[in-house]
């Protein structure tokens, strides 16, 4: 069975389904799909860790409230071989049914969260504490973070019917529009978006689009774009995405690098929506997300930045930025190039640390990039 066949193959299947266990056609495609993964050079954290007797163990089961299978877990990863991690979540209920292939991907990913750890309480600290990674604007074209957040009794996307993309983005959009001050501004559906105004939004990298390959072989882009939608602020420095890949993506940023700022912007945003909105959460995992990547705190902060020296050798730039807890991505994220000399860089621990230290960890980490880069030049 070809990757195109299996991807149109799950979509046909995947509903919510009151049953107690995966029905005989699930199954088939499991299968199916296990041994195509088995007998690929894949190098997905899915391939290493679903071996033969999990897999059988887990094949039949289904979340009790949604009904979801193994199929809905890990058809990604059976249909992007090329991914790097290969498994999503379909609803919060999915990280303890599945425990056994979910637990050991994100202690692999994560870097040391095993089965005994428990993510830490939320604990933001201030801004203030993070001053200007670079005063003189040389290295930093821009920073943002962001953090991601579901409504709590809802499944996420490949659970979600078509009525409850609507009354999600109703729940969030009526909170989003009692933001006042800096954060106040206007939410743009994606139903009846003019398309060149869409088109300018993606450019500027503000909205999501449409065609991730991974997202869409996991049935989280169905009944596009109903219920889909960005919220911006007047100065276009706090963004709201509705119902993406999470219910919320919530999106602080700016030119230039003054992370403190552009963190307690996210902070203010985000407490704000908690006033009045209920997200999922784990005692053990922290803040519950479709990618298990994006577990705990959730956070990613990152800098588009000018690395011209560092950047000649991209395997040096990435061992680098490894020591440091740091993830080298192009220009425009995941799967993309570096345009003009520019990288995206991000701290990659969000588990096992309060947000506070993941976002100390990418200040320090960045800034020593940034004298690596000097010492390179003054070597010329």
């Amino acid at each position: 069975m070809n990757s195109i066949r299996l991807v149109r193959t799950l979509t046909k299947c995947i509903s919510v389904r009151p049953y107690s266990m995966a029905p005989c056609e699930i199954l088939e495609l499991l299968e199916a799909g296990y041994q195509k993964l088995a007998d690929s050079d894949s190098k997905s954290l899915l391939k290493k860790h679903l071996t033969k007797p999990i897999f059988d163990k887990l094949k039949t089961k289904v979340t009790p409230s949604y009904c979801s299978t193994l199929l809905d877990c890990i058809q990604s990863g059976l249909c992007n071989l090329d991914s790097n991690v290969g498994i999503y979540a379909p609803d919060p209920e999915a990280y303890q049914t599945f425990a056994e292939i979910f637990d050991p991907i994100i202690n692999d990913y994560h870097k040391g969260f095993g089965k005994g750890a428990k993510h830490p309480a939320s604990c933001f600290g201030y801004g203030a504490d993070f001053p200007d990674l670079d005063p003189e604007q040389k290295f930093i074209l821009s920073t943002r973070v962001r953090c991601g957040r579901s409504i709590q009794d809802f499944p996420f996307n490949p659970c979600l019917s078509e009525d409850d993309y609507r009354k999600l983005e109703c729940m969030i959009t009526k909170v989003l529009s009692t933001l006042c001050n800096e954060h106040a501004g206007k939410y743009y559906p994606l139903v009846g978006m003019e398309k060149d105004v869409q088109q300018k939004l993606i450019d500027k990298h503000y909205l999501f689009k449409e065609g991730d390959r991974f997202l869409q072989a996991a049935n989280a882009s169905r009944f596009w774009p109903t219920g889909r939608g960005i919220f911006i602020n007047r100065a276009r420095t706090f963004l709201v995405w509705v119902n993406e890949e999470d219910h919320i993506r919530i999106i602080s940023m700016e030119r230039g690098g003054d992370l403190g700022r552009v963190y307690e912007r996210m902070i203010i945003g985000l407490e704000s929506l908690a006033y009045s909105l209920k997200f999922s959460s784990d005692s053990r995992l922290g803040n519950l997300t479709f990618c298990p990547t994006n577990l705990g705190t959730t956070i990613r902060a990152s800098v588009h930045i000018k690395l011209p020296h560092l950047g000649k050798d991209r395997a040096k730039l990435e061992e680098m930025a490894k020591k440091h807890n740091l993830q080298v991505r192009g220009t425009s994220g995941e799967h993309t190039e570096a345009k003009d000399g520019v990288y995206d860089i991000s701290n990659t621990r969000r588990m096992g640390l309060t947000e506070y230290q993941a976002v100390g960890e990418m200040h320090k980490g960045i800034s020593a990039l940034i004298e690596a880069e000097c010492q390179e030049c003054c070597k010329k």
